[in-house]
């Protein structure tokens, strides 16, 4: 009677053992949230803007507006919930990529941009500017291992 009390005790202190395991590791996964969830934009520079967006509006079919294109998408994880990509030519000589001297630059749609900055200031990653918030949600620019400028956008949705 003693050994099947014993067993059951320690059977049931192992599953128990168990959730509570599963419960530590549910809460590590809830504070380590996705970084990126996917591209918000890309951005260039040419000779002439309004130039570029038209011939991509005749010669692609781009639905062009004053700043370039909107592509509107629906995320996978909620089929239900729309999302965009921007496309925007800048002039040649916008000072709006520095201090990165490339011709480009890539917007990355991320979760929670308060805590990823406070996270990549940990890591020592410069952040170039403080965050900003419009109606259309929060931004801010970082530079990556190569000195190219990298804007960061959490929608507001």
């Amino acid at each position: 009677m003693k050994k099947t009390l014993l067993i059951a005790l320690v059977i049931a202190a192992s599953f128990l053992s168990g959730f509570a395991f599963k419960a530590i590791i549910a809460k590590q996964n809830e504070n380590s949230s996705k970084k990126v969830t996917g591209i918000g934009g890309i951005f260039f520079k040419c000779k002439d803007p309004k130039k570029m967006t038209e011939w991509y509006r005749k010669h692609l079919g781009l639905t062009t507006n004053p700043y370039g294109a909107t592509f509107e998408w629906y995320e996978g994880s909620d089929s239900t919930k729309k999302a965009q990509t921007q496309w925007t030519p800048f002039s040649e000589k916008t000072k709006y990529f520095e201090p990165s001297t490339k011709d480009f630059m890539i917007n990355y749609r991320v979760e929670n941009l308060v805590s990823l900055v406070s996270e990549l200031k940990k890591e020592n990653v410069t952040i170039v500017d403080t965050i900003e918030t419009f109606d259309y949600g929060k931004f801010v620019h970082i530079l990556d291992a190569e000195g190219n400028k990298v804007q960061l956008w959490e929608p507001k949705d």
